[in-house]
Parts: C-alpha cells; structure tokens; sequence
C-alpha cells in the first residue's frame, strides 16, 4: 500500500515541477520539456491507478496500460514534431 501512494507522490510531483517549469519557462525548448514531464506525471497516475485493483485481490486493469503505450508513442512522436518546428523556426533567417 505504500508502494501505491509512493507513486501517487511521485506522479504530482512531476505535474507540479513540468507545470512550474511550462509557467516560468520563457524559451520553447523548455516550455516543449516541460510538457513532457508533465505527460510522464500523467502516465505515471494512469499506471498507479491500473495498480490499485491488485491491491484489494482483483487483476490490473490492462486498458489503462495500454492506454499508457498508446500515450507515450504518441508523446514520442509529438516531441519530435515541436523539436523539428523549433529547429526550423531557430534556423530561418532573422
């Protein structure tokens, strides 16, 4: 059980640091770091959450893991595309 709120802790505390760092941060690539810490903060509640019916005897709800490795596929693929629009908006000229 405390393994559970232990990543509970740990999933809002990367939502609170990727929001500070999306909120504080003036320059694009930090803002485009920011958000994905935020998305591994997400990921990581939908994986505790999956979790908590194991606790009480019950097997883990798969929909969610996949959910998950849908999710970070196509977090994947979203921080290429802003780093590859980032890149060509910093190398256009002034």
């Amino acid at each position: 059980m405390l393994s559970f709120y232990l990543y509970l802790a740990t999933a809002a505390l990367l939502l609170g640091v990727g929001s500070l760092g999306l909120w504080r941060g003036p320059e694009l690539l930090r803002r485009i770091l920011a958000l994905n810490v935020i998305g591994a903060g997400i990921f990581m509640l939908m994986v505790s959450l999956a979790y908590r019916p194991v606790l009480h005897g019950e097997p883990a709800d798969s929909v969610l893991h996949a959910l998950v490795l849908t999710g970070l596929v196509v977090a994947v693929s979203a921080t290429a595309f802003a780093l590859a629009l980032l890149g060509r908006l910093l190398a256009r000229p002034q």
